[in-house]
């Protein structure tokens, strides 16, 4: 295929080997990558710096008055990643905070995350055998050599923590070296502070916007020091986020936001049957409307429904003449598909259909044959939207030169680039991509629908660029979804009240095997395990000696996709809830009993121990108030959490929510405890009221009227509480405070009323 037609061989590699990266399959060539590290320090080709800025390694540069600006290669979505690079960059470089900015860094495999790809191997967190070691750094060598940009999976900061600290470091010593040059003097009498280099023994200083022009054409040194941690000046102390400002002014800049000459906007109307197709459109009155300029055609394809789009000078004008559109569809195969036809059969499925098994250790089904105790209970989770505050909405234009421009926030711009070049039938080389703000990520703006209906849009209009904003209905209606997913959970327990055997079984459909059958169909498979499907189960923190995690996967029609904390949001319920009730078997207090299973975890029993202790365990509530723990480990950070619910004739009201985290070490604490409560209050919406359910192929829900968000008036308050370890590690910390948050509510739920939840919502 030639290169005009969108898909040259190089490119065509990188789709294969995305796909290969994403379903798990990227070990062999991950070893290969062992041997070919890459260079995260020199200045790709992309980053052209503007007149009178000299770049400093691929992650900042320079401009004469001193100004830093780091690169960012992360979508900013409100985790603070924009602040926390910026924060690396000004602690190595003994820089001045208030001359430290940020800009998107360009598109290019020097700021490829590497860690999003690592973390997909599906192994315990403790399990440190060199296979195991193995393939974790094998994966993660293969997620370099992939060389893609991506949001997700909270490992934004994680992967930034050794380049960009390297960059700075680095710019640091060659600034010095730009000194000790101009000073005529040796490099080692030369030390930095207040965006300057001192010449101690003569007390000359050169600032940095002085020297950015000679240092940067130094050669990169590679033999730089880190600063120590217990120098940090800046890090691990507060800092008000550097994008707040713009965000409170209105002049920061959304998806949605963008504004360009002769701008065009588009209105969809997307088939609302699973799978169905357009069999025809009477468009007529339609493009009669004031303003219209075009009615486009869109078939389905593997990333988005079938649909008809609207093109007007304005908005408004787009969507009253879409909504004059006469569309017939074809159904198609799912027409007759039901929500709660599928949670029958993965019940069926949990009691005899064939699991893979993730996890096994001693003699299971010995153990559960014959106990003093046994449970066997199944527990249930719906469908979820993402519900982003922003829906869905991109700008393109086709150039006269066949070139194409693109205007998105999304969580992965490499693929936005891969795969506009596709809809607009070019070499992904002549594709500009530009990463405006966000309004709301959690895993679905990681997605390519809306990207390849705008460029397929503007290939109508060439020359002028055309904005598709999907209205709510059509955001919730075509989202892709958080797995429905039904668990079955067994447990022994001995006259003592020990667990002797335990068993989780979990059916769902595969987030990632979904998600590469939309992207990249040649490199679906579902050879490998995925990690998504029983993270939260099979890697459980406590004493387990005779367990077994496994996964039944289901094929269904609807669209499943990256939620935010994935496989943790619902297995965290199936977990925290079914150990409260084995403590009730056990007729043990829920907090101790857990306790009991951290001896040998001691950073999970202090994270448990010390939300016990903030929220007052034990102390005596009022009648129809209880309290409920939930403990989990998710993103390599350990989370516990304790509410206080009010229950009163029937109706529910969570008063309180304490939270203790320990993520190794909290770079900006602030940011920690706003992603905590941002956390909390997204798995308290999805816990309360959030459900996607469909019939007849079709999701009836359709905007916040029946798909509710929590409102402040029912907010609880919130403690947020960081446990410093003293570990060198860093956690995420954008989604580990959404799982704990739904067990907890439930366990307390039982502690106010006896009553047990094992299906959400939570319906009393």
């Amino acid at each position: 295929m030639s290169a005009a037609s969108g898909s040259s061989p190089n490119r065509r590699r990188r789709r294969l080997l995305v796909g290969a990266g994403l379903v798990g399959g990227a070990f062999a060539l991950g070893v290969w990558g062992l041997v070919r590290p890459r260079d995260a320090l020199s200045p790709p080709d992309a980053f052209q710096p503007p007149d009178g800025s000299h770049r400093l390694t691929a992650w900042l540069r320079i401009d004469a008055d001193g100004t830093i600006t780091v690169q960012v290669p992360y979508q900013e979505m409100g985790q603070g990643i924009t602040t926390a690079l910026p924060m690396l960059v000004a602690e190595e470089m003994d820089a001045d905070w208030d001359s430290v900015r940020f800009e998107s860094a360009p598109i290019d495999p020097v700021y490829a995350n590497a860690t999003v790809v690592g973390d997909g191997v599906p192994l315990r967190p403790d399990d440190h055998g060199w296979p195991a070691r193995l393939m974790r750094h094998g994966q993660w060598r293969f997620g370099q050599l992939l060389g893609v940009q991506a949001t997700g999976g909270s490992t934004g900061l994680r992967d930034a923590w050794e380049p960009v600290r390297l960059a700075g470091a680095t710019a640091r010593t060659m600034l010095i070296h730009a000194a000790a040059a101009r000073f005529g003097v040796p490099a080692k009498e030369c030390t930095t502070g207040e965006n300057a280099v001192h010449h101690r023994p003569t007390g000359r200083r050169a600032g940095y916007g002085e020297l950015a022009a000679i240092a940067s054409a130094l050669p990169i040194p590679r033999d730089v020091t880190l600063r120590a941690r217990a120098d940090f000046r800046l890090l691990g102390k507060p800092r008000p986020r550097l994008d707040i400002p713009a965000k409170v002014d209105g002049s920061a800049v959304f998806s949605s936001d963008v504004r360009l000459p002769g701008q065009l906007y588009a209105a969809i109307v997307q088939c609302p049957v699973l799978g169905g197709t357009l069999r025809s459109v009477e468009a007529g009155p339609a493009r009669a409307r004031p303003g219209v300029k075009a009615v486009v055609e869109l078939p389905a394809t593997s990333t988005s429904a079938a649909a008809v789009a609207v093109v007007a000078e304005r908005f408004w004008q787009a969507k009253t003449a879409a909504d004059l559109l006469d569309i017939t569809w074809e159904p198609g195969p799912a027409a007759a598909y039901a929500s709660e036809a599928e949670r029958a059969r993965q019940q069926a499925a949990l009691a005899g259909a064939e699991a893979r098994v993730y996890d096994e250790a001693g003699e299971v089904e010995h153990g559960l044959a014959a106990p003093a105790r046994f449970l066997d209970l199944s527990y249930h989770v719906p469908y979820l939207a993402h519900a982003a505050m922003e829906p869905m909405a991109c700008t393109a234009r086709i150039d006269a030169d066949g070139g194409c421009e693109v205007w998105v926030g999304s969580q992965s711009p490499t693929l936005v680039k891969w795969y506009a070049a596709k809809a607009a039938g070019i070499d992904s080389e002549r594709v500009r991509v530009r990463t405006p703000y966000l309004g709301g990520g959690f895993g679905r703006r990681a997605e390519m629908d809306v990207v390849m209906q705008t460029v397929a849009i503007a290939r109508q209009v060439p020359g002028r660029p055309v904005q598709l904003l999907w209205t709510r209905e059509e955001d919730m209606r075509h989202d892709v979804y958080r797995p429905m997913a039904s668990a079955r959970m067994r447990a022994a327990l001995d006259a003592g009240g020990r667990i002797t055997a335990w068993s989780a079984r979990v059916a769902s459909q595969s987030c990632t095997f979904s998600f590469t059958s939309r992207l990249l169909p040649s490199a679906a498979s579902t050879v490998m395990k995925d990690k998504t499907t029983l993270e939260g189960l099979f890697d459980l923190p406590y004493a387990l000696p005779d367990r077994k995690s496994e996964h039944v996967l289901m094929r269904e029609p609807v669209p499943v996709g990256f939620w935010r904390s994935v496989g943790h949001s619902h297995n965290a319920f199936f977990a925290e809830c079914f150990m409260d009730e084995c403590a009730q078997a056990a007729g043990r207090d829920p907090f101790e009993f857990r306790r009991a299973l951290l001896s040998h975890a001691p950073r999970h029993q202090a994270v448990l121990e010390a939300a016990a202790a903030r929220a007052g365990w034990g102390g005596v509530l009022p009648e129809g108030r209880g309290r409920g723990i939930a403990l989990a480990e998710s993103f390599h950070s350990i989370v516990a959490q304790v509410a206080e619910v009010e229950v009163r004739e029937g109706q529910l009201a969570v008063r309180r929510i304490v939270c203790v985290v320990d993520c190794g070490f909290a770079v900006n604490p602030d940011a920690v405890a706003a992603q905590m409560e941002g956390g909390i209050v997204f798995g308290l919406t999805a816990a309360l009221g959030g459900a996607i359910t469909l019939r007849d192929g079709q999701v009836e829900q359709g905007n916040f009227g029946d798909y509710p968000l929590l409102r402040l008036a029912d907010t609880p308050e919130i403690e947020i509480h960081i446990l410093e370890s003293g570990i060198e590690h860093l956690g995420g910390v954008g989604e580990p405070g959404t799982p704990p948050v739904a067990p907890a509510v439930c366990n307390a739920i039982h502690a106010a009323t006896g009553r047990r939840i094992r299906s959400l919502p939570i319906v009393l």
